[in-house]
C-alpha cells in the first residue's frame, strides 16, 4: 500500500505545474510565431520603403554628378546678364516687325487705289538713307517769301545743306503737296522752285488748309519710307529754328523707345461755330468748357521713329480732328509714350528769346503766340535770327 502510494503526485501541486505550463506555451507562442499585421500597416511599411530608395537614388545621384546643378545655375545666370545688358533687343525686334508691317502696308495701299505713293515707290529703289534726324517744314503754294526768309536765316543754303546731311545726319525739307488739278501752275512753280534749291518733299497729298491732319501723316509716313532717321520733326515756316540746339536736345532722349517732344498743352474744346480753331467733334470730349487731352503746340514738334512707324502702319485708320496738333495728339493716346514737355521748343520773339540767350539758355524755337507763329514772319525773322540764332558754328559743335 505504501509503494502505491508513493508513486502519485499530490493533488495541491497540481494547480502549480498547470500555472507554469501556461505561461511558457505564451512564451513560447511569442517568439515563434510574430501577430499578422494589418492592411494599413502594411501600406504604411510599403510607403516607408518606396521613400527610402527615392531618397537613396537621389543623393546617389548628386553624389554621382555634384557639377550639373552649378552648370545648370551659371548657364541662367549668364542668360539673365546678357538679357540685361541688351535691354534694346526687344525694342530691335520691335522695330524690325513694325518697319515690315509698314512696308507691307504700303505696298497695299498702293496696290488697292492703283497708285504709286512716294512711300511704297520708295522701298523698291535705293534703301533708305541713314539720319538722326528729319525735319519737314510745313509750308503751302502762296508761302514762296516766307520759303526764302527761312532760307535767308536758319536753314542752310546748298553745299552747306548737302554738307548738314552727311556730317550731322540732318535732313530738312520744305514739305508739300500738290494741288488738286495735275500739273497746275502752282505745281510748276513748286517744280521750278525745287529744281533751284533741291529742299523740297513732295507729298501725295492735295494741299488744303482743312487737310492738314492728313499732310501730317503723309509727312511722317512719307519721311520713314524715304530716310530711317532716329526722330521726325514737323515746324512751320513761320518759325525761327536753332538746329544745334533742336539737335543737342533730342540727343538726350535718343535711347528712349517712343518720346513725343514739344511744348504740352491741353487748351479748350471749342464747340461754337464760325471761330478759329472750332472743334466740330467737340461732344467727343465731354460736356461743354471741357479742355483736350495733352498734346503738342503745332508750331513745332518731335516724334522718335518708332512712333513715326506707327503712324506709317496705321495711317488709314488714324482719326483726324478739326485741329492738326489734336490729331497727332489723338492718335499716341493709349500707346506707351512719354511726353515730354520741353518749354524751350516755344520761346518767344525778343526780347524773350535774347535774354534766354544772353543767360545761355538759347532757345530751340521762337515765335508768338498771338499769330500761331513769327507776327510778319517775311519781315522779322532775321530781326529774331539775329537776336536769338545760336551762331554757325553752333550747328557743327553739336554733340549728337
Amino acid at each position: 500500500m505504501r509503494n502505491r502510494n508513493s508513486g502519485k503526485i499530490s493533488s495541491k501541486w497540481i494547480p502549480v505545474f498547470s500555472i507554469s505550463f501556461f505561461f511558457l506555451g505564451m512564451l513560447f507562442t511569442n517568439r515563434l510565431w510574430a501577430p499578422p499585421e494589418s492592411n494599413s500597416q502594411l501600406i504604411s511599411s510599403h510607403r516607408r520603403e518606396q521613400e527610402l530608395q527615392i531618397i537613396s537614388e537621389d543623393c546617389t545621384t548628386k553624389k554621382e554628378k555634384p557639377g550639373q546643378e552649378k552648370d545648370v545655375m551659371d548657364e541662367v545666370y549668364r542668360t539673365h546678364e546678357a538679357i540685361q545688358s541688351d535691354r534694346s533687343l526687344d525694342k530691335s525686334m520691335s522695330m524690325l516687325q513694325m518697319e515690315l508691317a509698314a512696308t507691307r502696308s504700303t505696298q497695299e495701299i498702293g496696290r488697292s487705289d492703283g497708285s504709286s505713293s512716294v512711300s511704297a515707290s520708295s522701298h523698291e529703289g535705293p534703301p533708305r538713307k541713314k539720319a538722326f534726324m528729319v525735319i519737314g517744314i510745313n509750308t503751302a503754294f502762296s508761302s514762296r517769301r516766307r520759303r526764302d526768309s527761312v532760307r535767308e536765316t536758319w536753314m542752310p543754303q546748298g553745299d552747306k545743306l548737302l554738307k548738314m546731311e552727311e556730317e550731322k545726319g540732318i535732313v530738312v525739307r520744305f514739305m508739300i503737296g500738290h494741288s488738286a488739278t495735275h500739273n497746275s501752275i502752282l505745281d510748276r512753280a513748286i517744280d521750278s522752285e525745287d529744281a533751284q534749291h533741291k529742299d523740297f518733299l513732295r507729298l501725295e497729298h492735295v494741299e488744303g488748309y482743312h487737310e492738314l491732319s492728313a499732310k501730317t501723316k503723309i509727312f511722317f509716313s512719307t519721311a520713314i519710307a524715304k530716310w530711317d532717321a532716329d526722330f521726325y520733326i514737323k515746324v512751320d515756316d513761320d518759325v525761327h529754328v536753332n538746329l544745334g540746339m533742336l539737335a543737342a536736345t533730342l540727343a538726350r532722349h535718343r535711347s528712349k523707345p517712343r518720346v513725343y517732344i514739344g511744348c504740352m498743352k491741353s487748351g479748350p474744346v471749342l464747340s461754337q461755330k464760325n471761330v478759329k480753331y472750332h472743334e466740330p467733334e467737340y461732344w467727343k470730349f465731354g460736356e461743354d468748357g471741357n479742355k483736350y487731352f495733352r498734346h503738342a503746340t503745332g508750331q513745332i514738334y518731335a516724334i522718335s521713329k518708332d512712333l513715326a512707324t506707327y503712324i506709317s502702319i496705321n495711317q488709314p485708320i488714324l482719326h483726324k480732328y478739326a485741329n492738326e496738333d489734336v490729331s497727332l495728339g489723338s492718335w499716341f493716346i493709349g500707346l506707351e509714350v512719354e511726353h515730354i514737355d520741353e518749354r524751350n521748343m516755344c520761346c518767344g520773339t525778343p526780347p524773350d528769346c535774347e535774354w534766354k540767350a544772353q543767360a545761355g539758355n538759347v532757345c530751340i524755337a521762337s515765335f508768338d503766340w498771338s499769330c500761331s507763329g513769327i507776327c510778319k514772319s517775311v519781315e522779322n525773322i532775321k530781326f529774331v535770327h539775329e537776336k536769338c540764332g545760336e551762331g554757325d558754328e553752333a550747328l557743327w559743335s553739336a554733340l549728337i
